[in-house]
């Protein structure tokens, strides 16, 4: 049974819980894209996330709607030239944001609860790791599509080093 204040506690704390994340970026020096945003935008990128992971944990993983969100998002973050590295690792620190919101505010007093929660971490773990694989897909995809379009390289170049199967293209 998937714990209801846990998933008002997402959709209700987006922003906090964003905030903590920004917080995580701008202590990771690796991450220069991220870090050249203001805290403002930096925020409103990552607030999205929580109300879809709350979904995903109060109704079941959504294959199609969590694939949308993170192959839109790849793209999105390869239009702005985000490294896809600092875009993976940035995901990750979003990953330990919700598990620590989870360990620290719904900690359980007894050994069916803490059973509970090891589920709800696997959920978000999921979650996240089926994330980055569509990320890395809409990244590549929004990359191939740019390469293509403006001639930069020929198709038979592309279809050697873009072995993907996107999304768009015929096999």
């Amino acid at each position: 049974m998937v714990d209801k204040a846990l998933i008002n506690g997402l959709n209700f704390h987006a922003r906090e819980l964003a905030g903590r994340w920004k917080d995580k970026i701008r202590n990771s020096p690796q991450l220069k894209h991220y870090n050249s945003l203001d805290d403002i935008q930096l925020t409103e990128i990552d607030t999205t996330f929580y109300p879809l992971l709350a979904r995903t944990l109060d109704r079941g993983l959504d294959r199609s709607l969590v694939g949308s969100f993170f192959v839109n998002m790849g793209k999105d973050r390869m239009r702005r030239d985000f490294p896809i590295s600092e875009v993976i690792y940035a995901i990750n620190l979003a990953e330990r944001t919700v598990i620590e919101y989870v360990m620290t505010n719904f900690v359980y007093d007894n050994p069916v609860k803490m059973y509970s929660a090891i589920g709800f971490i696997n959920n978000i773990s999921e979650f996240f790791i089926l994330g980055c694989f569509y990320l890395t897909k809409g990244f590549l995809e929004e990359t191939y599509t740019h390469l293509n379009k403006e001639n930069i390289l020929s198709e038979e170049l592309l279809k050697q080093y873009f072995k993907d199967d996107f999304f768009f293209k015929k096999n």
